[in-house]
């Protein structure tokens, strides 16, 4: 193992990092991503640092395929723009670099943070301060294609190999600084293996009502994220013992919460066992609008708002699907794709035209900042953070 080293602020040479070697991770450049190797070594040629970190690096140690790739560099989101003509740059709170490839194909570049950059704020800095601003140690590590070498500051190879998810940042402060993160913690404990600690567990639990905090857009795309997981199922189960769920759908904890709870928990949790293996089948194009129809069928049987049987209606249907989901925002025709497939399955008549909609109400729909209407951000079908 090689140890890389760094100055302090007096100027003497200290450890910052393990470097993990080809022999010693096992991860051959040739198993990542044709296109994300692609951007690596066209950023390296520009005489820029280059890495595939996060989510990426993580499932390659626990021999998974990556559903996504994130690129950390020290080049400016200016820069990394100049050398992709196929990208642009996006995001206010932060800015990256959205690459676009064939296939609706997007690779997240993102420059390295600064520790003194906050909410809204773009300072730039070294790869040393941006491994001190990841959330978890699995998602803080470095993968060079070019040397074939894993950067670790925080031992997050060994946290992956013991299967234990441990927080970067102070736990008295990362859930106050991001809210996600909790959600973050779920999914990654669920589909790592990883146990999640009794003060990890704690934290959470304490700070699950800053989630309401969140803006509606964010969330709205966690909860998808979460149904395009292939392990909803355990995460949506998690989330609900760690008070969690009740932040992300309030109308169905009050249903969990109801007379008929251990019913309806047993219903939810099968469909989305079953949705869990529809996301998993390969060679079909997962539809957002099927995701929706395995998450809300239980719940419009459970409220009754199917007992009308063939004389069910189908507009009266598509509000009570977007009633249900509030505050989450789903677009319109994927609540409209996810009703029909209800119809379908009943043998019902599906109309032509268009159902009208119900106006959100204000309340539903506004945003941290304040602005009403946001929408879910589009999805990426490769990249996304430390997902």
């Amino acid at each position: 193992m090689l140890i890389r080293y760094g100055k302090n602020s007096k100027g003497r040479l200290v450890r910052q990092a393990k470097v993990y070697t080809l022999e010693e991770h096992g991860i051959n450049r040739q198993k990542l991503d044709h296109d994300a190797l692609k951007v690596t070594d066209r950023l390296r040629s520009a005489g820029y640092q280059a890495y595939v970190v996060g989510g990426a690096v993580r499932d390659l140690l626990i021999d998974k395929d990556p559903k996504d790739y994130d690129i950390a560099t020290d080049a400016s989101p200016s820069r990394v723009r100049k050398i992709f003509r196929n990208s642009r740059i996006i995001g206010k709170r932060f800015r990256l670099v959205h690459v676009y490839f064939p296939q609706d194909k997007i690779l997240e570049v993102a420059t390295f943070r600064s520790l003194e950059s906050g909410d809204g704020e773009n300072l730039y800095g070294t790869i040393d301060e941006d491994a001190k601003r990841r959330d978890f140690t699995l998602n803080a590590l470095y993968y060079s294609p070019r040397e074939e070498q894993i950067i670790d500051y925080h031992d997050g190879v060994k946290d992956i190999r013991s299967r234990k998810l441990r927080s970067v940042i102070p736990l008295d402060y990362t859930f106050k600084e991001d809210p996600v993160r909790m959600l973050r913690a779920v999914k990654y404990s669920v589909m790592t293996g990883a146990k999640i600690p009794f003060r990890l567990r704690k934290a959470i639990k304490r700070d699950s009502p800053l989630l309401a905090d969140c803006s509606v857009s964010r969330m709205s795309e966690e909860i998808f994220k979460i149904l395009q997981s292939g392990y909803s199922e355990a995460i949506v189960d998690s989330c609900e013992k760690l008070h969690i769920f009740e932040h992300l759908l309030p109308r169905f904890q009050k249903l969990l919460n109801g007379p008929r709870g251990r019913e309806f928990r047993k219903r939810l949790l099968r469909d989305l066992q079953k949705l869990d293996r529809y996301i998993r089948k390969e060679g079909e194009n997962k539809k957002r609008g099927k995701m929706l129809y395995f998450l809300c069928r239980g719940y419009l049987m459970e409220t009754g708002a199917l007992d009308q049987g063939e004389e069910t209606s189908f507009n009266d249907t598509v509000n009570s699907v977007k009633e249900a989901l509030r505050p989450m925002i789903a677009p319109n025709r994927d609540v409209i794709d996810a009703v029909k497939l209800v119809f379908k399955q009943n043998n019902w008549k599906i109309p032509r035209k268009r159902p009208p909609f119900k106006a959100a109400s204000r309340k539903n729909t506004k945003t941290k900042t304040g602005k009403s209407g946001a929408k879910p951000s589009k999805r990426k079908a490769s990249g996304g953070g430390d997902a």
